[in-house]
């Protein structure tokens, strides 16, 4: 082995130590008591270099002649001429041994012994390196997989230099086809009211500003599949730069706008990336797009492996649909799905209110007296926001039992049973997740937008974001399946449940909920016996003006929280969300309050502030202008400063587009 005189402490530390003996000795005729003091530093500090030295020179002579045990005569040689960089290191990391190879390469012809091998394989660690597949390290611009083998009084490591196949695999992976799905969303909508000459216009600078997005910055082709449905191809490199720039296509085409009506373009995107091959690209891009049309549109979907999702957009609310042919479709379908049921469920989510209790009601009558057909609605009546909705349903139908418990649902389901689930599409919401599991026909109706854990293989899932309410979407459903079936209860259950969602026809209303509201009116819907159902206790008012007189005011949002645990503190919390709204100068509303260990977060908006968007960061869901989520084992604080740093981001991000 090749040995050189090996600098266990730097020389400099020497020449310091030197340095304060000669100025101890030059302060000797100013004060023999300076003198004596920096004499004595000088003398510790020289003696702390000769001790570092002498320990570290051991360690290093202990570790070569461990070496040479373990390396000798023609393994030494034969490591020396070896055709990849090898070095052999002490206990504390310090370089004593490396062939010719390491000293070219790693140590550019300089004298490294001495020096510390963790400058050469930063950031990891002697751990890493000793791992069965080693450890990958970067050093100028090469790239190695070093490998570590223990000696008795060291290491001994192998550079293995794969810089050639390194690049290859980044190459490989920035240059994997990603396919995308887009769709001219709201055309019809926006063409509708243009003249014949603007309606050319408009569609053609939307074709215009995603050729030029696919053909220049995304580095790919195009195809026009229909009027309003565009097939692309890229790869994984152009993609990450869309996404640092957050999809700034959507920015461009929301510029496009009617002349008319000044209402703007918008488009939704779906991609597939990470797939295997470009047939499931194309498979995972058709899924984002879906993904990204439930969640109510004008934002880009991208899916990759293990059904992981992510979202870019979503900053406009959606636009109110006015065909109803496919409500008519829905409705035919559903009425032949119940004919063929032994027996009808219908179940909301957990913690029910107005809306999905109301739905659920609009549902059974439908069934029940429309259709003829046994029907029960699931709910859980000590935990359900619509307790007097509910209470004044059981009364107008003495001879029905309308509610029933999970329990009761589970032990009479069949494999013909058919499951309705109102107002959620996710998994982890329903109000019995057994029961979802138990009937394998369900059908869903909900209008908030949509999130990864949806129900999957419905036999129909009606989900219309655009919607007010899922009572407005039963209204119009039961009006085709049979709307005489309605009397004046179930018309006060539909309508409460659209003015809970709408806030009074405030927001969120479109021309079909007016329209929804009008044929509930006709069947007899008592306004004043709604409004009645929205009336508070005592002490759910003074909660409500607690919290309210609580909030704080942070970048356009309130912010309101209780530490406080009380019954009807849920309802509570959304109507003091409701109630900061109309605050000045406030866009959105946050009220946490605590549920046990956990802390849970009612959110509203006027349509500034995507409020679903960011509890969604949070496991939540709900649509643009209201939403919920729940922090399972959390404190308010905790939770309140988690939710300030999401509106930071969220904020930020809305800004910059």
């Amino acid at each position: 082995m090749r040995k050189k005189k090996v600098w266990a402490v730097p020389p400099l530390c020497y020449l310091m130590a030197g340095a304060m003996v000669l100025m101890a000795c030059a302060s000797y005729s100013h004060s023999k008591i300076l003198f004596l003091v920096e004499l004595t530093t000088a003398g510790i500090a020289l003696l702390a270099v000769g001790a570092a030295d002498l320990i570290r020179r051991r360690d290093a002579g202990r570790a070569l002649r461990g070496a040479k045990r373990v390396l000798t005569g023609e393994e030494a040689y034969a490591l020396e001429e070896f055709g990849l960089p090898v070095t052999v290191v002490g206990r504390a990391g310090e370089i004593v041994w490396a062939n010719k190879i390491f000293a070219d390469t790693l140590g550019h012809g300089r004298d490294f012994l001495g020096e510390n091998v963790l400058r050469y394989i930063y950031p990891k660690t002697f751990r890493q390196v000793m791992g069965e597949k080693g450890a990958a390290v970067s050093h100028g611009s090469r790239e190695y997989t070093v490998y570590g083998a223990k000696a008795k009084e060291g290491y001994l490591l192998y550079f293995v230099d794969d810089t050639y196949f390194k690049a290859i695999h980044k190459e490989y992976r920035e240059k994997k086809p990603v396919v995308g799905l887009a769709v001219f969303d709201n055309r019809e909508e926006l063409l509708r009211d243009s003249m014949g000459g603007e309606n050319s216009q408009i569609a053609g600078e939307v074709d215009s500003v995603l050729y030029r997005w696919v053909t220049g910055e995304m580095g790919g082709f195009i195809r026009k599949l229909s009027d309003n449905r565009y097939l692309f191809l890229t790869d994984e490199s152009h993609l990450e730069e869309a996404k640092q720039r957050r999809f700034k296509v959507l920015d461009d085409v929301r510029e496009i706008k009617s002349s008319k009506n000044n209402m703007s373009a918008t488009i939704s995107v779906g991609l597939g990336k990470d797939a295997s091959d470009t047939a499931e690209s194309e498979r995972w891009a058709r899924q984002a797009l879906d993904m990204a049309l439930g969640r109510g549109g004008d934002q880009v979907a991208l899916m990759g492996k293990g059904d992981s999702f992510e979202f870019f957009g979503g900053t406009s609310k959606g636009v109110e649909k006015r065909d109803k042919v496919r409500t008519r479709v829905i409705a035919a379908t559903l009425s032949d799905h119940v004919k063929e049921s032994d027996r009808v469920f219908v179940m909301g989510h957990k913690n029910s209110d107005l809306d999905a209790v109301g739905a659920a009601v609009g549902m059974w009558a439908a069934i029940r007296k429309g259709l003829e057909r046994p029907a029960a609605i699931v709910i859980n009546r000590n935990q359900t926001l619509a307790g007097p909705l509910v209470d004044m349903v059981a009364k107008a139908y003495p001879g029905e039992q309308v509610f029933i418990g999970a329990q009761e649902a589970m032990a009479t389901a069949t494999d013909r049973s058919l499951l309705i689930v109102v107002d959620t599409h996710s998994v982890n919401f329903v109000e019995h997740h057994e029961l979802l599991e138990r009937i394998p026909r369900v059908v869903v109706i909900d209008h908030h937008r949509m999130m990864v854990s949806h129900i999957k293989n419905a036999l129909i899932f009606y989900h219309e974001p655009y919607a007010s309410s899922a009572s407005e979407m039963v209204t119009e459903l039961v009006q085709y399946i049979k709307g005489s079936a309605i009397d004046s209860a179930d018309a006060q259950a539909l309508l409460a449940g659209i003015m809970l969602d709408t806030k009074n026809f405030v927001l969120k209303t479109g021309v079909r909920t007016f329209e929804a509201s009008a044929f509930l009116r006709r069947r007899g819907a008592d306004t004043v016996a709604v409004k009645k159902l929205f009336s508070d206790s005592l002490d759910t008012y003074k909660q409500k003006a607690q919290l309210v007189s609580g909030a704080e005011i942070y970048k356009g949002c309130a912010i309101a929280s209780s530490s406080w645990e009380m019954e009807d503190l849920r309802i509570a919390a959304a109507q003091a969300a409701d109630e900061l709204l109309s605050i000045m100068g406030v866009n959105a509303s946050f009220v946490l309050y605590r549920v046990g260990n956990d802390v849970s977060i009612s959110a509203r908006s006027l349509g500034d502030i995507n409020v679903q968007l960011i509890l969604e960061e949070f496991g939540g869901g709900g649509h643009f202008t209201m939403a919920g989520a729940q922090l399972k084992n959390t404190t308010i604080g905790e939770a309140r400063r988690a939710l300030l740093h999401a509106l930071d981001t969220k904020l930020a991000e809305n800004e910059e587009s």
